[in-house]
């Protein structure tokens, strides 16, 4: 019996559309970031970057459970020492809602180079517009 190696000339990549309407953030966030890493796919190694292009429309819709639409806070810091700051969610809702989903995913990530490497492959838009309609993205659904 032989081990299977996974060669990352061997990996082919898809497209995979997914509205985000209605879905629960961390749940999205999930599916997404497995999706990026490859780990849907026989052929997953958690050291080669086999994972497919991922777009996300629809990122002003998503939604949060509980009571964390009015407590949840983003940390921004400024790189001086005691100025970081909080910025609600709702504000951050209005004002650039795709930073949501892409904060999100990239905490599901590895924090490593192969994490940003996979985290280029995610396309977030805010409405249900996208440009990238030349590589034929499938619509998955969650």
């Amino acid at each position: 019996m032989k081990t299977y190696v996974t060669k990352p000339d061997e990996v082919q990549r898809k497209w995979f559309l997914i509205d985000a309407t209605d879905k629960v953030l961390g749940r999205l966030a999930t599916e997404v970031a497995s999706i990026l890493r490859g780990k849907k796919k026989p052929i997953y190694q958690p050291n080669v970057d086999a994972g497919d292009y991922v777009i996300v429309v629809n990122a002003g819709k998503v939604r949060l459970t509980g009571l964390k639409e009015d407590t949840k806070e983003y940390w921004v810091s400024s790189s001086y020492a005691g100025h970081s700051k909080g910025v609600p969610y709702k504000r951050l809702k209005e004002r650039h809602p795709e930073r949501i989903i892409e904060k999100a995913v990239k905490g599901m990530l590895p924090h490593n180079a192969l994490g940003r490497k996979q985290y280029l492959k995610l396309r977030v838009c805010a409405g249900p517009e996208h440009n990238h309609s030349a590589q034929k993205p499938e619509v998955y659904e969650i």
